[in-house]
């Protein structure tokens, strides 16, 4: 028998569930039929609709699907279902992350709470984004067309930033998300300095996450058992670069961490990527779906530390079209097949 790879795996956060994605729990999970049943009675228990009518609905609802207390849990799903379909017998799984909501996700699948209280976190979550914490947030793009660094570019904006009264929510790669007020958040985007490519986005249906804003979401968070908290069993690296590691890791500091710091600080998905590639030097990276969105940010954050010698979007690209694809999206058909077999 072949000898495993090692792979880093990577859960997703919002904004990855869209058209394209509507009926994503049909289409590769009918074998966990099981599972999804029970999640979808944890949500009519609740008087809520279930992820089978919601993933198996006639057409996507933009105004629908992307409320935070429909696709967070939807998001959950289809990522842990995914993580459930790797092939053990190709992939040893050496640690994992997330982005933003991707880590309450992150949590379940190294086993740090049970798959249940691990829906049940980020159902209550979903609810808590749409519970009216005023704002929202704006993606700005700070690489060029070959994902390189536009000189001066981030300085400019942190400049705006500390102008404007807004945060820094994400540091994504080669992309920042912004978070604020709407009024702050207009100042900035007036204020913005020219951008690579496409202009300053409005993330729809998003709060202003990872920021002081999001006190309330916090103290709510807070009202959730403690008992759901244990110690992974698979290395997890949180937004700050931390890893926590199995048998090294206190349940009590793992929840202040996910419902306070986590909620009211910047989430750093570039340096959780560039810390779980130096510490564990994986063979492959695994993104679960749903969505294969996050593929650049992933590829950003490694160029900008020249992993395996990548230094712009044509080096990833010419490895990613190699025999041996670094990065292996299941939201892709034509990549998943590696990944599940």
């Amino acid at each position: 028998m072949a000898e495993r790879q090692a792979a880093l795996v990577i859960c997703p956060g919002r904004g990855t569930y869209g058209k394209a994605e509507l009926g994503y729990l049909g289409r590769f999970h009918a074998d966990k039929a099981a599972l999804i049943q029970r999640f979808d009675r944890l949500r009519a228990d609740r008087g809520r609709p279930t992820l089978s009518e919601l993933d198996g609905a006639e057409r996507f609802s933009p105004a629908l699907h992307t409320r935070g207390d429909i696709a967070s849990p939807l998001i959950f799903t289809a990522s842990y279902a995914d993580f459930l379909a790797i092939d053990r017998s190709r992939y040893a799984i050496a640690a994992v992350t997330g982005n933003s909501m991707g880590w309450y996700t992150t949590l379940a699948v190294a086993g740090a709470v049970e798959a249940d209280d691990g829906f049940r976190i980020v159902d209550a979550m979903g609810e808590n984004s749409q519970a009216g914490d005023p704002g929202g947030q704006v993606l700005l793009t700070l690489v060029d067309d070959d994902w390189r660094p536009v000189p001066g570019l981030r300085d400019a904006v942190l400049a705006r930033v500390a102008e404007t009264g807004v945060y820094v929510s994400i540091d994504l790669g080669g992309m920042l998300v912004l978070a604020g007020t709407e009024a702050g958040l207009d100042a900035l985007i007036a204020q913005a300095p020219p951008m690579p490519g496409r202009e300053p986005l409005r993330l729809v249906n998003h709060g202003p996450f990872h920021s002081p804003l999001m006190q309330g979401s916090s103290d709510r968070a807070f009202g959730l058992p403690a008992g759901w908290f244990g110690s992974p069993a698979i290395p997890m690296i949180d937004g700050r670069g931390h890893i926590w590691r199995p048998h090294a890791s206190d349940a009590n500091a793992l929840r202040r961490y996910t419902f306070g710091t986590q909620i009211l600080e910047p989430y750093d998905f570039t340096r959780a990527v560039q810390v779980a590639m130096r510490e564990y030097a994986p063979d492959r990276i695994i993104l679960l779906g749903p969505g294969d969105t996050l593929g650049g940010a992933i590829a950003q954050a490694l160029i900008a530390i020249e992993w395996r010698g990548l230094a712009s979007k044509r080096d990833f690209q010419d490895m990613q079209a190699s025999a041996e694809p670094l990065l292996l999206a299941m939201g892709r058909e034509d990549q998943r097949g590696r990944v599940t077999g």
